[in-house]
């Protein structure tokens, strides 16, 4: 299966998206028809999203209930798990290295989700 390009990030900005819900085949769809999102299959319950030149890269996962998560990137995942945590946030994924990229997960004080992916 084909991987996307890699796009080149800004440190702190937007570098990646999850989109999750029940059945992805009207969520690829659906971005498709409306932002021109390139979605390529990668296995059973995820694809790869391509956006438009500008856009951050992202993935449709299979997953029970609806979520959108942001993926930001970091010059330094550490610190920003430590400074996360003395700011009220809590770690929900720990630093995880899954062979191509090493990315955590926090929640914020209203219990919002973000990953953090090093950069």
């Amino acid at each position: 299966m084909a991987h996307l390009q890699r796009k080149t990030h800004t440190p702190n900005g937007f570098g990646h998206f999850d989109i999750a819900g029940p059945d992805i085949a009207p969520l690829a769809s659906f971005y498709s028809a409306l932002f021109g999102c390139e979605v390529t299959p990668q296995g059973p319950g995820y694809a790869m999203v391509a956006t438009p030149e500008g856009g951050p890269n992202g993935a449709i996962v299979e997953t029970e209930t609806a979520s959108l998560t942001f993926g930001v990137v970091v010059p330094d995942l550490d610190r920003v798990l430590a400074l996360a945590a003395s700011q009220g946030g809590t770690v929900v994924l720990p630093k995880t290295d899954n062979g191509w990229v090493k990315k955590a997960q926090i929640a914020d004080p209203a219990g919002n989700t973000l990953t953090l992916i090093q950069g």
